[in-house]
């Protein structure tokens, strides 16, 4: 049973309300103030919070930013209730980080409804998510309601980058987030002696150069067009806004970069001390599930040989003589230069 708290000086307003959540199935916990609903969100810790934004002894706003600063309580959705629909007073919670309002008087229907919305989202963003871009993505689009790429996509001016233009330089500071409309790109890094090595891929639906943006330094890597790509160009103040104004999202997203790091860490392992027949294979299976993520047979890999080699971490000539093993034991095929994929369960029982 979901816990509900109250907070509603009115006492006729708060126990109507508590009577419809209790025949909702919600357990419900009232305060008559703001200093009492904080200390009953400590004692309770609630699932969701519900609250008058004009009350004696601590308003809403007060309730909202003392929630806020509780690490055990800022993930928790809240949402005021409010008897003045003027715009600025629901904007000014809003940017305070309520999650939602509701204006008196209002129906039963409409808190239910509000309520389930609510605790629905709080639920995606408490699981656990997949790491890189994939996460990064769904985050957004769980914290924005389905609606970040169009928010943060929609009208942009957009570049166009030739096959193997480079989109940014490994040092520069970034100024904005990119999301691929179309095409590939990868990122990588060169030691002293011009050696590449790739560390990320980016198809057609992943943002690319958050990394550097959060971290407010300069790029660690550079970006370049793996194919003919057109990228919508994101300013970083508005992802700096939607990051800032979920506190929520800020903390899933710092769980994500932390991941992050550590497939980085697995991935210098494996550099360091896998066979060189097993780093093949998890360069080859890793394109396979990036570029071909529905598992369509026939699925061909095309990239150059010197770009393969920069996923694997080895030279371009033992990437040359591996595939070639890799043809003849059926694994692969290879036509008109691509990398056709025969057997992906037995390259990927290379690699465990």
């Amino acid at each position: 049973m979901k816990k509900v708290l109250l907070i509603e000086d009115n006492d006729d307003i708060r126990e109507n309300t508590a009577e419809i959540l209790e025949l909702s199935n919600y357990q419900v916990y009232k305060a008559a103030n703001g200093k009492e609903g904080v200390e009953q969100a400590i004692s309770h810790k609630p699932d969701l919070i519900i609250c008058d934004i004009m009350m004696p002894v601590l308003d809403g706003y007060g309730v909202l930013h003392m929630i806020h600063k509780n690490p055990e309580l800022q993930h928790i959705p809240f949402i005021f209730l409010t008897a003045k629909a003027e715009r600025v007073e629901i904007r000014k919670g809003m940017e305070l980080g309520a999650d939602d309002y509701i204006t008196k008087p209002f129906n039963g229907t409409e808190l239910l409804n509000a309520i389930e919305v609510r605790l629905k989202k709080s639920e995606q963003l408490s699981q656990t998510m997949s790491s890189g871009l994939t996460g990064l993505n769904t985050l957004l689009d769980i914290a924005t309601e389905g609606k970040s790429l169009e928010s943060l996509t929609e009208d942009r001016s957009t570049n166009k980058y030739k096959k193997k233009q480079v989109i940014y330089s490994e040092g520069n500071h970034p100024s904005r987030l990119f999301y691929v409309l179309s095409g590939k790109v990868r990122t990588f890094k060169m030691n002293d002696d011009g050696k590449e090595l790739v560390v990320g891929l980016y198809n057609e639906g992943d943002f690319l150069g958050h990394i550097a943006l959060l971290e407010g330094g300069t790029y660690k890597d550079t970006a370049e067009a793996l194919a003919d790509t057109e990228l919508a160009i994101i300013p970083k103040s508005d992802f700096e806004a939607l990051i800032n104004n979920n506190p929520v999202v800020a903390q899933k997203l710092i769980q994500l970069l932390a991941r992050n790091i550590t497939e980085m860490e697995q991935q210098l392992l494996n550099l360091a001390y896998s066979s060189l027949r097993k780093k093949v294979a998890e360069a080859l299976v890793a394109l396979y599930k990036k570029y071909n993520p529905k598992g369509e047979e026939g699925f061909a890999i095309d990239l150059s040989r010197e770009n393969l080699a920069a996923i694997a971490g080895t030279a371009k000539e033992s990437m040359i003589r591996t595939l070639g093993d890799f043809k003849d034991e059926k694994l692969i095929d290879i036509k008109d230069g691509a990398i056709v994929v025969l057997n992906i369960k037995k390259l990927e029982n290379l690699i465990n």
